[in-house]
């Protein structure tokens, strides 16, 4: 087992690793920002290093600074979290070259995952149900694009290759906008990505988000932690989650489960990933793997009782995996509320100092976050600042006690979006189960 690791990330996850490496008595370097010096799992690490200015690009994404905090610490191995570097190849590449060990799957298996179009057939070939599509990135003939738009039907999507967290995406519900819609989302593409390669897909109109949550070690073991229902989504941000998802069957559940595990075998996966799936009528559609720890991993935890990070680490360290899939029993219900500093009507981000902050707790109540009382909430990094989580023995108990824990909780001197999520608690369409991903920015008129 590693004696030492670098946590390359910052805000909730940053503490969420670190306890994990704490219970399992593995010594912790916080890597910060300028800005991040009063960071919760800054404070509390057993070293600490600061890697550069506030901005990003200076800090939490400049490799060589990660690594050299890892050379001059000493430490084994280096933990991304989420965002950041996670998913980047040439990192995960770097830290190995390096000499250190990567806390996540092999760079092949990130760059091959990374590629939109590269995933979809590597899916298929593992018999994973995937979305009708053009079956690779269109080419610049515009008469072949016009006859597979036609094929797959109206309406479609094209997407980027190399797209995430919702971006390099769009809409076409009509052959007159075809062209010029590849033509956008490929200049799109180019400036976000570096990769103007776009692909095509069947546009599904009242799908749900669910994911599939898998663990695979470096022996070909495989494992599922059951499924995560997604669906509450802003902008393809999400924005509530839950498991299990409402109204799925056993035997769907282990149906997809068993076809995730198997694609985790063919591809040699090693660590925790999660695999995005559209579900419509009874029916899944593979859309992309994470080959990370997710935001919303917290909901698996609970209702598995499996520590995801903690098997992150072992699998890494060169361990089997110590859970069979028989071991896996799924235990009453989850839900998870993301807090942002935001306003909640505008979703203008709302930096600034915390003048009052209380947690809520109670039975089933599980808090992520590294806020606190006079903690300066910086602007240059994402909005959100913790995750409330609730758990029960049924849907209806886990949604009256984040009901509870909202009401309690108190975040004074920035804006948030607690009371748009205790609206969200309290709408009837929600608390029937199963809205679709177009759900809320319906509700909000977006």
């Amino acid at each position: 087992m590693f004696e030492k690791i670098v946590i390359a990330n910052r805000g909730e996850i940053a503490l969420r690793i670190q306890r994990a490496c704490r219970e399992m008595g593995i010594r912790t370097v916080a890597v910060h920002s300028e800005a991040d010096r009063n960071l919760k799992h800054v404070l509390l690490a057993d070293e600490s290093v600061c890697i550069g200015p506030a901005p990003s690009a200076q800090s939490y994404l400049n490799v060589p600074a990660v690594i050299s905090a890892a050379e001059v610490t000493d430490a084994q191995a280096i933990h991304p979290g989420y965002g950041f570097l996670s998913e980047n190849a040439d990192f995960a590449e770097q830290v190995e070259t390096s000499g250190f060990v990567f806390i996540g799957p092999d760079p092949g298996t990130i760059r091959a995952m990374g590629d939109k179009v590269a995933a979809i057939k590597a899916m298929k070939r593992a018999g994973v149900p995937c979305v009708p599509g053009s079956d690779g990135p269109l080419g610049d003939d515009t008469d072949t694009n016009l006859r597979v738009a036609e094929r797959i039907g109206y309406p479609i999507i094209i997407k980027a290759a190399g797209g995430g967290g919702g971006r390099g995406m769009r809409v076409v519900h009509t052959q007159a906008t075809l062209l010029d819609a590849i033509s956008l989302t490929r200049s799109e593409a180019r400036a976000a990505f570096g990769n103007d390669a776009v692909y095509m897909e069947k546009y599904l109109e009242n799908p749900r988000h669910i994911e599939i949550q898998v663990l695979s070690d470096s022996y070909g073991n495989a494992i599922f932690l059951g499924e995560r229902d997604c669906s509450l989504q802003r902008r393809h941000q999400k924005v509530l989650e839950e498991a299990p998802a409402p109204g799925l069957t056993m035997k769907q559940r282990y149906d997809i489960g068993e076809r995730c595990t198997q694609a985790c075998r063919d591809m040699r996966y090693r660590g925790a990933g999660t695999f995005e799936f559209l579900y419509e009528n009874g029916e899944f559609y593979f859309i992309e793997m994470n080959t990370r720890l997710q935001v919303e991993h917290p909901v698996t935890e609970m209702i598995t009782g499996v520590d995801i990070v903690q098997e992150q680490i072992r699998i890494a360290a060169g361990e089997p995996l110590s859970l069979r899939q028989e071991d896996i029993v799924l235990r009453g219900h989850a839900l998870e509320c993301r807090i942002n500093a935001e306003d909640p009507e505008t979703f203008m981000p709302s930096p600034g100092t915390i003048t009052t902050y209380h947690a809520p707790g109670g039975l089933g109540v599980r808090i992520d976050s590294h806020i606190y009382s006079g903690y300066s909430v910086p602007p240059f990094y994402d909005s959100m600042i913790g995750k409330v989580i609730t758990y029960g023995p049924n849907r209806e108990s886990a949604l009256a006690r984040m009901r509870i824990a909202l009401d309690e909780m108190v975040v004074e001197g920035i804006k948030t979006n607690i009371t748009m999520q205790q609206q969200l608690c309290n709408d009837p369409a929600f608390i029937a189960g199963g809205t679709n991903i177009h759900y809320l920015e319906k509700k909000l008129g977006l």
